[in-house]
Formats: C-alpha cells, structure tokens, sequence
C-alpha cells in the first residue's frame, strides 16, 4: 500500500495529504474492527514499511487519531485502541465542542468591542502579526502567532478579563489550528479570515467586526465537522 510523503489525488475538490490519507487508513481500520478497543496498533516502523510513509507522516495521523479519542499513547508501551467511533477532538484540556461554544460567546462580542476601542498600537501589532503569518514556512511557527492573532484582538478590547480568557485557551486554540491545517488545509483561509477581521477593526466598524470573526469561527467549525464526521464504509448503508 503506497501513501506516500507526496498528496494523493482525490475525487473531492482538493488534494488529500499523505497524513490525511493515512488517518483516513487507521480510522476506517479502526471503525470496521480491524483493530478491535484494547488492541495495540503495530509499531511505527511497521505501519511506516506497511503503509509506505515517512515517520513524520505517520506521527501526525497517530496524534490526530489521539486528538478524535480513537487511540492513546502510553510512553514504552505504544499506542492503544480506546473507541471505535468519534465522539468528540480534545485539544489539550477541552473538548472541541467545549471550546467551540466559548470561542462564539467569547471572541465574537470581543472583536465588537474591540473595533470601538482599539489603538494604532493594537492594530500595528496585529498587521505585523498576520504580514509574518502569511510569510511564514513552519506551520508551528505559524499556529503559534495564529494563537497571538486571536489574543491581541482581545487585548484590543481593552478589557482585562477577556484577554485572561482568551490566554487561559491558548494551548487549546493552537492545538484546534494545528489539527485543522495539516487535516483540513485551512491555513491559507484562515489567512485570508484574519485580514477581513484586522480590516474590520482598523474601519472601527463593530458590526463588520462581528460579522467578520462570526464567519471565521463558522468556517473552523465547519472544517472541524468535516474532518471528524465519520466517513461511511463501502459495505455499510448510508443514512438518508
């Protein structure tokens, strides 16, 4: 089986990734029972010769598997069926659904008050920000400031317990960005997202501001419904 380092075609409307492809692999092997709860998948070197992939490639699917509460690693052991349908990503302490909800009730009236009260020094930190984002080659350099994106506009709206909030999810905010860019290539959208909100806070305008970080946190949650809705087996019906 060859799913290789290179992206794989596909009959969707983008090309899939070794990594996804991989995931895509496991997951289907997982959910059909191939590797029963309890088991122990095979050790990397196999899956690597198996499957014909870097290790990269191969730690990314395996931590992504972990992220949906498919598998877990015990160190000196290896990795460990646990469920065999996704219920619910973790990123780091909270469940995606979790931080979902917060994001909208949080970020969204954020970026209102933030379009009325920020500074030339606010908006002159977030520019730098996304210019160095959409010059940037290292994804996790890149999910990092992505994190920093999200809470300079909190402290644009100048209010401290907003920013306290935003900096308590951080880890969780970059560990959604990573599994969404390497699963669902959302980094160049996400770009795109970001400068529609800066330009709505530089116009001062809270309406465009609201409107702007709504679409954008409708397009994470819509990238993160695709990735973990569960994909239907060939042998199974489809619901209708």
């Amino acid at each position: 089986m060859n799913l290789s380092d290179s992206q794989t075609g596909g009959a969707g409307p983008r090309r899939v990734s070794a990594t996804e492809a991989v995931l895509a692999h496991l997951r289907a092997a997982i959910e059909r029972g191939e590797y029963a709860i309890g088991d122990k998948l095979p050790s990397e070197a196999e899956l690597c010769r198996t499957l014909e992939v870097s290790r990269p490639v191969l730690r990314e699917s395996l931590r992504a598997l972990q992220t949906m509460g498919l598998t877990v690693s015990r160190t000196g052991r290896g990795t460990f069926v646990v469920a065999d349908s996704v219920e619910d990503p973790t990123f780091g302490d909270y469940a995606a659904r979790d931080l979902m909800e917060v994001r909208r009730h949080v970020e969204i009236p954020v970026a209102g008050y933030a379009a009325r009260r920020r500074t030339p020094e606010n908006l002159d930190r977030m520019a730098h920000l996304l210019d160095r984002m959409e010059r940037e080659t290292d994804t996790t350099v890149w999910v990092a400031m992505d994190a920093l994106f999200h809470l300079a506009v909190a402290e644009a709206a100048r209010n401290p317990v907003f920013r306290r909030v935003i900096e308590e999810i951080r880890d969780a905010l970059a560990r959604q960005s990573a599994f969404l860019n390497e699963l669902g290539d959302r980094r160049e959208q996400s770009d795109r997202e970001h400068r529609a909100i800066l330009d709505a806070l530089a116009g001062g305008s809270e309406r465009d501001a609201v409107a702007a970080m709504t679409h954008h946190l409708d397009r994470v949650e819509t990238t993160l419904t695709d990735i973990v809705r569960p994909a239907p087996h060939p042998d199974r019906p489809q619901e209708v």
